[in-house]
């Protein structure tokens, strides 16, 4: 199922991993890289079977934002042509962050602009000691606008004002330090670290986790639209029809009875 921009590998453990191929232009993003991507994410979304999903970039580079060719041709552009540009863009950052598995991101390298936006909608961010960080929008004239909700989210509005405001770009320990990501670790440990990481997910139930998942963005939702009154509602219902289920039986069960529930069976 590869693109022409993107790669797309799944292991025997039903693993996906996600690779910008753009390495000539840091893996910016242009129409077609994003229109691929979206697509690539639909289709996993509709494939039961996968349990996760890592992405990440080929090269020396995770995603230096937006191709500026590209970015230089909307001059040109209506003012519906530039909107339903900057909608497509929305889409895929939106396409990631609502993916149904765990999404890993591997950052093998820089992560500018909207590079950093791709970081933000990742479930967890592993990213090597030597990648740049930055919001690098208005340092060309820009803003991060389309990325800026699913950043905020992140690292909030406190060093949103900081990194949106001066463009300035920053180390792989700042970027931890503000909640952008989760850990680092150094280049040549990236891929071992990466399998650990991959590993710890894998032994969440397959159900459990697209379900965690969902909960977090609903009861968010709710909460954030002044709905915190049916959070209660909503969190006790989920419980309530999950813990009757097989795989929630099965997980019950295996720790009673002292052994790996069915899906961890093959684990050593």
């Amino acid at each position: 199922m590869n693109g022409q921009f993107y790669k797309y590998d799944r292991d025997s453990r039903d693993v996906v991993t996600v690779t910008l191929n753009r390495p000539e232009v840091h893996n910016a993003f242009n129409d077609e890289l994003i229109t691929e991507l979206i697509t690539c994410f639909k289709k996993i979304n509709e494939d039961n079977s996968i349990r996760l999903v890592v992405l990440t970039g080929e090269g020396k580079s995770f995603c230096a934002g937006a191709d500026l060719n590209w970015m230089k041709r909307m001059k040109d552009y209506t003012d519906q042509e530039n909107y339903d540009d900057s909608l497509a863009l929305s889409n895929l950052f939106s396409a990631i962050n609502n993916c149904d598995v765990p999404v890993i991101g591997k950052i093998n390298g820089a992560a500018l602009g909207g590079g950093s936006g791709l970081v933000a909608v990742c479930d967890y961010a592993l990213a090597c000691k030597s990648a740049k960080f930055g919001f690098t929008e208005t340092r060309l004239g820009l803003v991060p606008a389309v990325i800026s909700p699913f950043v905020m989210a992140k690292i909030g509005e406190n060093y949103a004002r900081s990194y949106f405001l001066s463009g300035e770009r920053f180390v792989a320990p700042e970027a931890m330090r503000i909640g952008l990501v989760h850990s680092i670790t150094p280049l040549d440990n990236l891929d071992t670290e990466t399998e650990r990481l991959i590993a710890h997910f894998l032994k969440a139930g397959p159900h459990a986790a697209k379900t965690a998942k969902k909960l977090i963005r609903n009861v968010m939702k709710l909460q954030n639209s002044g709905k915190g009154e049916d959070v209660v509602d909503y969190t006790c219902k989920t419980i309530a029809a999950i813990r009757v289920g097989d795989e929630a039986q099965e997980g019950m069960s295996a720790l009673l009875d002292k052994r790996k529930p069915s899906w961890i069976q093959n684990e050593e």
